[in-house]
């Protein structure tokens, strides 16, 4: 925007922007923004926008602070408030990951992020959460987001986002979460559901009570530890492979296909 218009912008906004990319909001905005975002994320759930734009219009100043407060309330939460990391590949350093031993949690990470094509540098800023620090934390927990898929190998698939959105809603309060993990299983096919409810939803569930709170893992510190020493410390295993089971599940359709289809040339 030129600086006419951006200054135009600020003079019409609630409070002036309290960081880069800040984008104050009227209570009336913030409710549209929750209505619209809702139902987009519902009907588009593919559309990683709407869920961006839920995920800042749901995280209330109470459930930030509440996140606050426990990462205030341990050692490692306590400096990464200080040192406020920003996870990109450039910190990463992925070439670094990939050379790592296939036991640590870098290499580990780096297989998932190479075997979904995903990159760190694809997260959102925040733009409409006011207080700076609380902008912080919701921007390192969306930055964390994908090592928790990364340490329960949960593929990007609509299954495992909504494995991953219950256990951070379990795990951490997220108000998002908790939404897309309960409205989410609604549009999947029957045996999808079924494969929530049996295994994944139960699985996130006791995991996030259970185990430490993953906001406050300093990830880039640890990488080159070793990831199954690391579950252990957290107090998480994962889950049955999703991929395999899908796998399984298409290989028996395409069998009883064939079968089928012997049966109608006799």
């Amino acid at each position: 925007l030129p600086i006419c218009s951006f200054q135009a912008l600020a003079d019409n906004r609630p409070m002036k922007p309290r960081y880069e990319g800040h984008i104050p909001l009227y209570p009336h905005e913030r409710a549209l923004l929750f209505v619209l975002s809702s139902a987009q994320s519902y009907f588009h759930p593919e559309d990683g926008n709407n869920i961006v734009q839920l995920g800042e219009a749901t995280a209330t100043p109470l459930f930030l602070e509440n996140l606050k407060k426990t990462m205030l309330s341990d050692k490692t939460g306590r400096q990464i408030l200080r040192d406020q990391p920003n996870i990109t590949s450039e910190s990463l350093d992925m070439n670094r990951l990939k050379q790592m031993p296939k036991n640590t949690l870098g290499y580990t990470y780096y297989q998932w992020l190479h075997k979904e094509l995903v990159s760190p540098d694809t997260r959102a800023p925040v733009k409409y959460i006011d207080d700076p620090i609380h902008a912080f934390i919701f921007k390192r927990y969306r930055q964390c987001h994908d090592f928790y898929h990364a340490i329960n190998d949960l593929p990007i698939i609509i299954e495992g986002e909504i494995a991953v959105k219950a256990l951070e809603a379990a795990n951490i309060g997220v108000p998002m979460a908790a939404l897309g993990a309960f409205f989410a299983p609604l549009r999947l096919k029957p045996v999808q559901r079924e494969r929530l409810y049996d295994i994944y939803l139960p699985w996130a569930i006791k995991s996030g009570l259970s185990c430490k709170p993953l906001i406050n893992v300093y990830w880039e510190k640890i990488l080159d530890k070793d990831v199954n020493e690391l579950r252990e410390e957290l107090g998480i295993k994962p889950p049955p492979d999703l991929r395999s089971i899908r796998k399984q599940r298409a290989q028996l359709r395409k069998q009883f296909k064939l079968k089928y289809e012997s049966y109608e040339k006799n």
